[in-house]
């Protein structure tokens, strides 16, 4: 397995240390429903360095780029962020994905820990244009910084104003005194909250003053089921569980990250265009659980007669919420908000109600 540059702070504070992705990684230091609840109401560090890290450079960087993500980068100005999907050919998913314009003629594409390989390949082969292509992901480690008291303990560590970073915006600048740190305004856990890369040579100083800086809003390491348990109450789509090769960006709700103007042209184009505009099959939709049961991923979805119309792809107790609540695939006609629906927990049929995302309203 390999091993973060912070690996030996989590066994340090005792985390409980499993394989993720090929890494070594902490699930969880004192339980999840604490650890959630530090990040939904204080702040938390979440160690993300197994993430990958993609360059895309030269003059037709954003026409490669256009080319293979679903959204439309022409919009982005320097220190902006796109959350994007790679469309597969087949009208499937290779990946999620977030686009970063980092100046002209360069783009910072980030990408989930178990795509890494398969992403590479998949940009590579899509490499017609010259563009010059560059996998950071073994040279930079990423601390997601998350909660509402986030900017009250980082804001030391740097003069750039953490209040001017918007959502989904990003600066390059010095932090607890490293240079070039990227300050992204982003996460996955609904909580508000900064993701932070560095070069791995630096990571120890910047875990370092992390820690030292926010010990005065009780800052607090967190481990992976707590960051599941966050993206799950916003909805947010696991890679591997809520979206895959399989799946289409059309049916898994991702619509809004699929750009059809005329001025852009990428894979898929045609295919997911003619499934817009094609009756519906099939949704990825949220669901609560309407009696004490927990949903899974994998779980059958019926109806009351006991036929199947569906299939859990991610489900959990929501500690914010304390409900069993969770997302799955499920046939047209049950998509209504409302609509009862049943889910199989060992033969059991119990009983859940489609809702609206996210699950968590702030």
């Amino acid at each position: 397995m390999k091993t973060t540059a912070f690996t030996q702070f989590h066994e340090a504070f005792g985390a409980r240390m499993v394989e993720f992705a090929g890494y070594k990684m902490p699930i969880e230091y004192v339980g999840i429903t604490k650890e959630h609840n530090t990040v939904r109401n204080s702040v938390g560090v979440f160690d993300v360095s197994h993430m990958g890290e993609i360059w895309v450079k030269g003059p037709k960087a954003l026409d490669f780029v256009q080319k293979v993500t679903s959204n439309d980068a022409s919009v982005l100005t320097p220190g902006k962020i796109q959350y994007s999907c790679f469309p597969n050919g087949k009208g499937g998913i290779v990946d999620d994905l977030l686009v970063y314009y980092y100046s002209e003629n360069k783009y910072l594409l980030v990408v989930n820990a178990s795509n890494i390989e398969k992403d590479w390949n998949w940009l590579v082969s899509q490499n017609n244009m010259g563009v010059e292509l560059e996998n950071a992901s073994d040279n930079i480690s990423q601390l997601a910084v998350q909660g509402p008291k986030s900017i009250e303990a980082l804001q030391s560590l740097t003069d750039i104003d953490l209040n001017d970073i918007p959502y989904y915006t990003f600066k390059v600048g010095k932090f607890a005194g490293v240079e070039n740190v990227i300050i992204s305004a982003t996460g996955y856990t609904g909580a508000g909250g900064f993701e932070l890369y560095m070069y791995n040579s630096d990571a120890e100083k910047i875990w370092k003053a992390v820690f030292e800086a926010g010990a005065k809003c009780d800052i607090q390491p967190i481990g992976l089921a707590a960051r599941d348990t966050l993206r799950l109450e916003m909805g947010f789509c696991l890679y591997g569980n809520d979206i895959d090769d399989t799946t289409s960006a059309i049916e898994a709700g991702l619509g809004w990250i699929t750009k059809f103007a005329d001025h852009k042209t990428f894979i898929d184009k045609d295919l997911l265009l003619q499934q817009k505009n094609s009756p519906i099959v099939r949704r990825l939709k949220g669901f609560v659980m309407q009696e004490k049961a927990i949903p899974r991923h994998g779980y059958d979805i019926v109806n009351e007669k006991d036929e199947k119309i569906g299939v859990v792809t991610s489900g959990t107790m929501s500690p914010s919420l304390n409900v069993g609540l969770g997302m799955g695939y499920i046939n047209a006609g049950y998509l209504k908000e409302g609509t009862e629906i049943y889910i199989k927990i060992r033969n059991k049929a119990a009983k859940a109600q489609i809702v609206s995302l996210p699950f968590y309203k702030k």
